[in-house]
């Protein structure tokens, strides 16, 4: 009797084992999983912006006790943070007094950090900077441009851009998001992650994007310092144009005897 029940025994475990292996999930690491919640962040910041109320009309309203950081500094724009009405634009803004005794003409570097946990759906906050004299009255405005850097850390990773104050005017400097930038986007060369019901880890590892700019973020902001100087530099701002070959580089780039005729 035992002989007989023991193979059915082991037909319906094997059974249970092969069913369970189907209803079991493939274990996927956090970052690697796709997004569970399915609102529009970047909307939903947009709309925040547009329900706070305003604090500042005009740039003579702003306070500039802050001093310019010596260094970059981190800098959180969101909800909580003033808001100003420039122009009929809504923007975070931060403003600072300016070094008096700073040498001519010196930079201040930004960064701006990827808004999102998900990089196919992340935005950034792009500055725009306004110099002021002593009586807040705009000397220079500028939409920064930020370039992709990907550095050995977080901290040295991100969009990158400059500016410099070169007028012995300058007094104070407001950073803001302009309509322009709020609406643009920067090049980044890094490819989001493409995810599937029947492959959850299979991504890109090529390609490229652009991500789009949101009202929020945080930012660095400071006096430019040699990291930054060097991110800035070797940051790329935009997919490089198509070449005509590498024989066709070499024959302008060698010596004329070099690139004649001859074979």
């Amino acid at each position: 009797m035992l002989r007989r029940l023991l193979p059915a025994f082991l037909l319906l475990t094997l059974t249970l084992l092969l069913g369970a292996c189907h209803s079991v999930k493939v274990l996927v690491p956090p970052n690697l999983r796709p997004p569970s919640g399915t609102g529009n962040t970047l909307e939903q910041a947009r709309q925040q912006l547009q329900q706070a109320t305003p604090c500042c009309g005009s740039f003579a309203d702003f306070s500039y006790l802050t001093p310019l950081p010596w260094r970059p500094k981190k800098f959180v724009l969101g909800p909580g943070s003033m808001v100003a009405n420039l122009n009929g634009v809504r923007s975070y803004f931060l403003a600072f007094r300016l070094p008096t005794d700073a040498k001519l003409p010196y930079k201040i570097a930004l960064k701006s950090e990827l808004n999102g946990r998900w990089l196919h759906s992340s935005y950034l906050f792009a500055p725009t900077v306004v110099l002021l004299d002593e009586g807040f009255q705009p000397i220079d405005s500028q939409d920064v441009q930020l370039c992709e850097y990907m550095g050995w850390s977080s901290a040295t990773t991100g969009a990158f851009g400059s500016y410099k104050v070169a007028s012995d005017r300058a007094r104070y400097l407001v950073v803001y998001s302009s309509a322009q930038q709020q609406s643009g986007d920067t090049y980044w060369e890094q490819s989001p992650a493409a995810f599937s019901a029947e492959a959850p880890v299979q991504m890109t590892s090529t390609g490229s994007f652009r991500i789009p700019h949101g009202p929020d973020g945080t930012v660095w902001l400071g006096m430019m310092n040699d990291s930054y100087a060097k991110a800035v530099d070797n940051a790329i701002c935009d997919k490089a144009p198509e070449g005509k070959g590498v024989l066709n580089t070499l024959r302008t780039a060698l010596p004329t005897h070099w690139s004649g005729s001859k074979s």
